[in-house]
């Protein structure tokens, strides 16, 4: 039989679970590991994974190079759509703002920066090969 969620299990939802199911992580084990790492505070402090986030609950998170700064509005323990994750929490502005600036900026970097040509052909790299080999003598 299936276990139906009532308001008692949804008054504990661990901060693991709580990141996946608001969809700042694919999986909980990568929300985990973000929080063993540090880059998950709650209320400003470093805490495990196993903790149970409340309402109104400060988190702050560094995914890759970006911050964000929510504040817990509802709990869930299910991964529901984007749409409706968001209604989860609520966002600082500010931190929003210097975050979409940095994205902006990012992808500027991304755009100008030269990619290669791919793999090196066979005589490329026996060319690469014969000018290394002629600095060891």
């Amino acid at each position: 039989m299936k276990k139906v969620a009532t308001a008692q299990d949804d008054d504990k939802v661990r901060l693991d679970k709580w990141l996946w199911a608001a969809r700042f992580f694919k999986t909980r084990a990568l929300a985990n590991e973000a929080i063993e790492l540090g880059r998950v505070l709650v209320n400003g402090d470093r805490v495990k994974a196993s903790r149970n986030v409340r309402e109104g609950d400060l988190l702050e998170l560094r995914l890759n190079q970006l911050e964000y700064k929510l504040t817990v509005l509802e709990l869930a323990t299910l991964r529901r759509p984007a749409k409706e994750a968001v209604l989860l929490y609520s966002e600082d502005e500010a931190v929003r703002q210097a975050r979409e600036e940095k994205q902006e900026l990012l992808k500027a970097e991304r755009a100008s920066f030269p990619h290669g040509d791919g793999k090196p052909t066979k005589k490329a790299r026996r060319d690469i090969q014969r000018f290394k080999s002629g600095f060891g003598d």
